[in-house]
């Protein structure tokens, strides 16, 4: 019997392309999800049919493929809206090709809702089960915000883990379905250099047992996640769930049965990594996939008694101040969620924030740490925000610091080599005597 309802429910909704083409309209904002929930199929029909549109403006944090749409192919037709860049879009926002909004990635889904019409949401999910929900699969993230208040159309991915949490779409909330099976986007992981193993070392030992984590994904956190495998009852809540979290659970190091919210529950707003981590989320009752605007809110955040959380940026000034969205002056990313943790673990009773780099760039001869961050930097964490700053050489602790004993704490861990000039400078600028 279940299986005949199913069967009457799919056939209920299937379309073709072409009718999902019919649903886009002149003008109309189209929503997408970053990372794998990027519906590959359905993007491709709307450039393959450009010519039919004018205006439609497409929403993204994250592109995962370059598209000639997005270099600006298809002028007054398709236009891209990024609102964190990737080497998918980079180079576009460089050449004036595509836009860029600035945001804390909690706040996106209040944005789309503000400034655009948030016409409909196009997004990858998996396979329906007897109940008529679909799921979105890695994802949450802003799209989620929108389930039952804006239209969605999914492109059904066979590959696509069936994940819980607030990520969940019944038949009747969306206008159709297409069936376009591919495997999903791997992200493998980095393995961490000696400098990363370095600053792992530094930021694992202050990580208390009870704590709750927030971490990216990249070297440092790769170095980090197995530096913690002495502790107990770890949690997670965190915007992006990686393959390093998977051997702490495995080993019942992360329980999250000391967290006040979500109780035992692995909480992310999307999911990154490799067949393992995909396959690890498939069905797991001890993972949450929750919309940004509850995963990142700093006030959720700060219900965390222990959090912790751990981030990266490309340049820190004696203020303090953390430039992480560009390299040398020039855009390179966004904001995403660094701000949001940052501040959600300052509310925290016993939380701590860490901001992770190496001390040197362009093979050393670059300090990170500066008087003053370069000209056209962007900052993303605040001065006000911002507690541990960790090098290869140190940590420098800044909460509730002067800017004087800021400037000394940081030139302490800048490379040697620069810290005459460093010194100098802090002098020059009357941060120091």
């Amino acid at each position: 019997m279940r299986g005949g309802i199913e069967r009457m429910l799919t056939a209920d909704k299937r379309r073709t392309v072409e009718e999902f083409l019919a649903y886009i309209q002149d003008g109309d904002d189209v929503i997408v999800p970053l990372g794998n929930g990027e519906p590959v199929r359905l993007l491709d029909a709307l450039e393959e049919h450009a010519g039919r549109f004018r205006g439609v403006r497409i929403h993204q944090m994250h592109a995962m493929k370059t598209r000639p749409y997005i270099m600006g192919a298809y002028p007054g037709q398709l236009q891209h809206v990024a609102y964190f860049l990737s080497g998918a879009t980079r180079q576009a926002f460089w050449e004036g090709k595509c836009e860029l909004v600035p945001n804390h990635f909690h706040e996106v889904p209040r944005l789309l809702r503000e400034t655009t019409k948030a016409s409909i949401v196009i997004a990858r999910a998996a396979p329906m089960d007897e109940h008529g929900y679909f799921s979105l699969g890695t994802q949450a993230d802003y799209v989620a915000s929108f389930i039952g208040e804006v239209p969605f159309f999914l492109e059904v991915n066979a590959h696509m883990p069936r994940t819980q949490g607030e990520n969940q779409v019944h038949i009747s909330q969306i206008l159709g379905y297409i069936e376009h099976d591919m495997p999903l986007y791997e992200a493998k992981p980095i393995v961490p250099s000696a400098t990363d193993e370095r600053i792992a070392d530094f930021v694992a030992e202050r990580i208390e047992h009870e704590s709750t984590l927030q971490v990216g994904i990249g070297g440092i956190p790769n170095a980090i996640l197995p530096k913690l495998m002495h502790l107990r009852d770890l949690g997670i809540h965190t915007e992006l769930l990686t393959d390093g979290m998977i051997d702490l659970v495995e080993a019942g190091v992360i329980t999250g049965l000391a967290k006040n919210t979500y109780h035992g529950k692995m909480v992310g707003t999307f999911a990154l990594g490799t067949q393992r981590l995909y396959d690890f989320i498939h069905e797991n009752a001890g993972v949450e996939l929750l919309p940004v605007h509850i995963v990142n809110d700093p006030r959720e955040i700060a219900k965390e008694d222990r959090m912790v959380s751990i981030n990266a940026t490309t340049e820190v000034d004696f203020l303090g101040q953390c430039a992480s969205e560009t390299v040398g002056g020039r855009y390179y990313s966004s904001s995403g969620g660094q701000a949001d943790f940052a501040r959600g673990a300052r509310f925290a009773k016993y939380g701590k924030g860490f901001i992770c780099m190496h001390a040197t760039t362009k093979n050393g001869e670059i300090s990170r740490i500066r008087p003053r961050l370069s000209m056209g930097s962007a900052i993303t964490t605040s001065k006000n925000d911002v507690d541990y700053v960790v090098t290869e050489f140190g940590v420098a602790a800044l909460r509730g610091r002067s800017i004087r004993q800021r400037t000394e704490a940081l030139i302490a861990i800048a490379d040697p080599k620069f810290r005459s000039e460093l010194t100098f400078d802090a002098k020059k600028l009357g941060y120091l005597i």
